[in-house]
């Protein structure tokens, strides 16, 4: 991406090959949604931080004796992984105020789980993540924590989910955290994160194993992807989250333009699933 004179910008698609650096396959790649770095994970236990030029700003030891997968938070301020021990590990990528490169910092972990976790993710605002584990549960962790002071982040829910004891389990944060989907094989499985109960299953949606899962920026739509084909699902536990939010804020309001505002909120979302065919009487 290059500036022109008239303060516009001219963008050019060159190939373009970073220098080997990493001794084991790659196994997941990031961009940070700042566009200041990009981050590669291999299956050993390394993890670098390239800048766009491909100059290798840091690299992190994960010390997880492998790395299953990492991610870059929506924030762009944080790196995580998980491998074969049974936490996730944060580190926060530090610039300066001029945008330079400073330093990769421990943040923090979460740690509760008993066995290795298959996979983790952030919710939107990065306040919120969740991890599922070959222990047969899911957690959701309140990660707005001042990591700084050595506060370690809150665990807000555990949820059974006994698939993935005995298969790897793919997993997708809605944007306002309030649905978590899993999927196993080639199943998808929501649950409703404020009371950790298991909403909706859509079963043998793919013919393969699911690889991949993920919410649009709205959480109106999941998508899922496997057998060379991609399949979009509503999320109705999402509207019905809203609906419950809604009621039970309505009850607290104080003022009659917050009641409206609320009010309107949640006839969206019952007419969002009674549209579905999902408004439960």
């Amino acid at each position: 991406m290059t500036k022109r004179e008239d303060g516009g910008y001219t963008f050019t698609a060159n190939p373009e090959d970073f220098p080997k650096k990493h001794k084991a396959p790659v196994v997941n790649i990031g961009i940070a949604d700042t566009g200041k770095f990009i981050m590669t994970a291999s299956s050993d236990t390394t993890i670098l931080i390239w800048n766009l030029k491909g100059h290798v700003l840091s690299t992190i030891n994960t010390n997880q004796m492998n790395n299953t997968y990492a991610a870059i938070s929506p924030c762009s301020r944080f790196v995580a992984s998980c491998g074969f021990t049974p936490d996730v590990k944060v580190w926060e990528v530090c610039f300066g105020k001029k945008g330079d490169f400073q330093e990769v910092m421990r943040a923090f972990e979460l740690k509760g789980h008993s066995a290795a976790v298959h996979f983790f993710a952030f919710s939107n605002d990065s306040r919120r993540m969740a991890s599922v584990s070959k222990d047969g549960t899911w957690k959701l962790w309140d990660t707005d924590v001042e990591y700084k002071k050595q506060q370690d982040p809150y665990l807000l829910r555990t949820g059974c989910f006994e698939e993935a004891s005995t298969m790897l389990c793919r997993l997708a944060l809605s944007p306002d955290a309030q649905v978590l989907a899993l999927a196993s094989g080639s199943s998808i499985h929501l649950y409703n994160t404020r009371r950790g109960e298991k909403e909706e299953c859509f079963k043998q949606v793919h013919g393969e194993c699911i690889t991949d899962l993920s919410f649009d920026i709205t959480g109106r739509l999941l998508a899922s992807c496997g057998d060379r084909a991609v399949r979009l699902f509503h999320n109705t536990p999402g509207h019905r989250a809203v609906v419950e939010e809604m009621q039970g804020l309505l009850k607290r309001a104080s003022n009659e333009s917050t009641r409206q505002r609320l009010q309107q909120q949640l006839t969206q979302a019952q007419e969002a699933l009674r549209s579905l065919g999902a408004l439960k009487r």
